[in-house]
C-alpha cells in the first residue's frame, strides 16, 4: 500500500491537469477503499494412502507470493491378525471332527446291517439314567472351563478372596474344578465298561459291542488327553512368574478343545442312548 500511495502522489499533479480534481478524488478513493491482500488457502485434489498431499497455503506480500507446505501426516493401519495358535487349533479339531464323523458313519453302517433283534439284544444293557448324570457333569465342565478362560483374559491367574468366594476365583481355581469334572466323567465311564462286561456286552461279543467301544471309547481317549492338557496348563501358570499372554493363550486353545469334546459327547450321547 505504501508504494501505491507513493505512485499516485507522484501522478497527482498531471491528473490535475488533464482531467480536474473530481478524476483524482475518484482514484484516491477507491485506492484507499481497496481491501488488504490476504492469505489464502488453496486446496488441492485428495489423494488416496498414507502419501496424501496436505493444504498448499499461499501468500502475498506486496505483490509477491509464496508458498509453504503443511507438514503432511501419515495415518498408520493397524492390522489385526489372528493368534496363530487358535487358528492351528482349530485346523487340528477340524481334522478330528472328520474322525468322529467316520465313528458315526461306522456306527449308522452296522445298525443298518445287522438284524433290529440283534441290535436290541445290545442296547438293552445300556444304562440311561448313569449315562445321563455322566453326561451332565461333562457338560457342565464346559461352564467351568469357560469361567477359567475369562479368569486368564483378565489376567487373574488366581483367586483374590476366600475359596467359596465363586465370583473372585481365578482361572486356576476354575480349571481345577473343570480337571475334577473331567476325572469324574473318565471314571463313570470306566464304571459302566465294568457293568457292560459284566452283563455280557464285550467289544468281540457282538458288532453293536464293538461299535460301541470304539465310538465311545476313543472319546474317552480325547477327554484323557484334554485333562493332560489341562495338567499342563496349571503347571505353566503355577510356574510363570507373571501371568502373561502365552498363559491366556493356553487356556483359550485348551478350552478349545475341551468344549470340542464336550459337543462330539452330545451328539454321540444322543445318537448311542436315544436312537437305540
Amino acid at each position: 500500500m505504501p508504494g501505491l500511495l507513493s505512485i499516485l502522489a507522484r501522478i497527482r499533479p498531471a491528473v490535475r491537469q488533464r482531467f480536474g480534481d473530481s478524476c483524482e478524488r475518484s482514484v484516491t478513493r477507491r485506492a484507499h477503499n481497496r481491501p488488504p491482500l490476504q492469505h489464502c488457502e488453496i486446496q488441492r485434489p485428495r489423494s488416496v494412502g498414507p502419501r496424501a498431499h496436505s493444504p498448499l497455503i499461499i501468500g502475498h506480500n506486496d505483490g509477491v507470493s509464496t508458498a509453504t507446505a503443511a507438514p503432511s501426516t501419515h495415518t498408520h493401519v493397524s492390522v489385526n491378525r489372528p493368534n496363530p495358535v487358535s487358528v492351528g487349533t482349530i485346523v487340528w479339531l477340524a481334522s478330528e471332527l472328520m474322525f468322529f464323523a467316520g465313528l458315526f458313519a461306522m456306527y449308522f453302517t452296522i445298525r443298518a446291517t445287522i438284524s433290529p433283534e440283534q441290535w436290541a439284544e445290545g442296547t438293552g444293557h445300556l444304562n440311561l439314567t448313569f449315562a445321563a448324570i455322566n453326561t451332565s457333569v461333562l457338560v457342565l465342565s464346559s461352564v467351568t472351563c469357560q469361567m477359567g478362560v475369562w479368569a486368564a483374559e483378565r489376567m487373574q491367574p488366581r483367586r483374590t478372596g476366600s475359596i467359596f468366594a465363586i465370583n473372585r476365583w481365578g482361572m486356576n481355581e476354575w480349571m481345577t474344578l473343570t480337571y475334577l469334572m473331567g476325572s469324574f466323567f473318565v471314571a463313570g465311564q470306566v464304571f459302566e465298561y465294568a457293568e457292560l462286561v459284566e452283563a455280557g456286552l464285550t467289544i468281540s461279543s457282538s458288532p453293536y459291542g464293538s461299535v460301541f467301544y470304539l465310538a465311545t471309547g476313543f472319546h474317552g481317549l480325547h477327554v484323557v488327553g484334554g485333562l493332560i492338557a489341562f495338567l499342563f496348563l496349571l503347571g505353566r501358570s503355577f510356574t510363570a512368574k507373571n501371568f502373561g499372554h502365552h498363559e491366556a493363550t493356553t487356556a483359550i486353545v485348551v478350552s478349545y478343545y475341551w468344549h470340542f469334546v464336550d459337543v462330539v459327547w452330545i451328539a454321540l450321547f444322543g445318537v448311542i442312548y436315544f436312537l437305540q
